[in-house]
């Protein structure tokens, strides 16, 4: 029984800089709930909370409140699950790959995933390139995928941590997004209530992501593994390049065909991708299994090179009502962009080609935006490279020609090509756990 409280004074408490209680945050997240503390007294807190910003208790008692608003799964059954979260970059297909390496090599993972909103894709868009595919699964369908098959990646239902869906959207209204106790309470929330005992953390940084400097990664990185922790669950968290597009696609079709062929023939791969999601994975199967990181690289690169990683992939794609031999979306018009100048790769403005992509049709700006599953960009060259004359350097897709002309000059100006030799940008930049 939660006892009433003066809602005034909790905002004051926290607009003087003092701690909230756990009674406190508990008595706010139910009551805006409920829809019995209205926005504006919502809002004010939140801007106390974004200026006073919060400690690890406080933020630890957020996260739990906000996870117990609604719905919370019963994984129990399965003591070795894991979830994986990555916070987004441009080209990020990475779960579309590591999530059935971690099943193929024994960790059960119940992912829900998101869309994609501004220059990040969505891993839910990305899956919906293919026809028939449903994001849309029951609490039993998805736990019986993850008996049957070990995994599942599905949307987040409307009952699972409502509080957060009613704070963020107030959150974007009043400018207090950017707040890290809020982003850690948002990401984890919903990672609580979908049950797994142990979480891993992608935190991207770079042009092409949400955050721009190692040091903001990091701090988020450590927030995200401090709450996991204080509401009892393991976690690891690795600091990840977003300096320049994962892998050699960006946009739905593009990068699901990519994900399906490394899955298929992991030789062949784009080995930046390739690396990365061999690290996450072998890091998830160390975290769930408790063996060392070692022998979690050997298991998933086994469960990857032995093919168990690509069948998990199709009983996955079948069992969400994909249709794996109907081809998936094709751009009608594709124009190669070639080097006009020789060098090397200095740079590439990620957030930019993201950018691109969302005006070509492969992204939203608003969450109603539909999106064109078949546009988006190849790209054959990486930072440090070099660049020949007359070198194809990329690939528009788009919906008709003068659209693809009028990206050619886009994801050129976001090309830096210089005579100098630049430092290959370092792939993993910190662990956390």
């Amino acid at each position: 029984m939660l006892i009433a409280m003066h809602v005034p004074e909790i905002i004051a408490k926290k607009r003087d800089g003092g701690a909230l209680s756990s009674d406190e945050i508990a008595f706010f997240i139910d009551g805006y709930t409920r829809g019995t503390i209205p926005d504006y007294q919502a809002a004010a807190l939140l801007m106390a909370i974004y200026l006073r910003g919060m400690d690890t208790a406080e933020t630890a008692a957020l996260t739990a409140e906000m996870a117990r608003s609604g719905q919370q799964l019963d994984l129990s059954e399965f003591p070795g699950a894991l979830d994986k979260h990555s916070t987004g970059g441009v080209g990020d297909k990475t779960s579309l790959i590591v999530v059935p390496i971690l099943a193929a090599a024994g960790v059960p993972v119940c992912k829900m995933s998101g869309r994609g909103l501004g220059h990040t894709g969505g891993t839910l868009d990305k899956l919906e390139a293919i026809r028939g595919f449903s994001v849309e699964r029951s609490t039993e369908q998805m736990l019986a995928q993850v008996r049957a098959i070990g995994a599942c990646i599905v949307g987040q239902t409307a009952t699972l941590a409502p509080a957060d869906k009613k704070l963020y959207a107030l959150r974007d209204a009043t400018a207090t997004v950017a707040c890290l106790p809020l982003i850690v309470s948002s990401i984890l929330s919903k990672k609580l209530a979908g049950g797994a005992p142990a979480f891993l953390f992608d935190v991207k940084v770079g042009s092409g992501a949400l955050m721009k400097t190692e040091a903001e990664a990091v701090a988020l990185a450590e927030a995200l593994v401090a709450g996991s922790v204080a509401n009892g669950r393991r976690a690891t968290a690795l600091v990840t390049d977003m300096s320049q597009p994962l892998g050699r696609t960006i946009g739905n079709a593009l990068e699901v065909q990519e994900a399906s062929a490394l899955l298929a023939n992991p030789a062949q791969a784009e080995p930046r991708l390739r690396e990365l999601c061999l690290v996450l994975a072998a890091h998830g199967i160390a975290l769930a299994q408790g063996v060392a990181l070692e022998e979690g690289r050997r298991r998933a690169q086994s469960a990857l090179e032995s093919g168990a990683a690509r069948r998990v992939w199709e009983a996955l794609v079948a069992t969400q009502g994909g249709e794996s031999k109907t081809p998936l979306p094709q751009a009608l018009h594709i124009e190669p962009i070639v080097a006009t100048e020789v060098g090397y790769l200095q740079r590439i403005d990620t957030q930019a080609l993201g950018e691109l992509v969302v005006r070509l049709g492969g992204g939203r700006v608003r969450k109603e935006d539909a999106i064109d599953p078949s546009v988006g960009l190849e790209l054959f060259i990486k930072v440090g490279e070099p660049v020949a004359l007359g070198q194809t350097l990329a690939r528009v897709h788009a919906r008709d020609a003068e659209a693809a002309q009028a990206a050619q000059a886009e994801v050129i100006a976001a090309l830096e090509i210089g005579r100098s030799l630049v430092r290959v940008p370092t792939l993993v930049l910190d662990c956390i756990n």
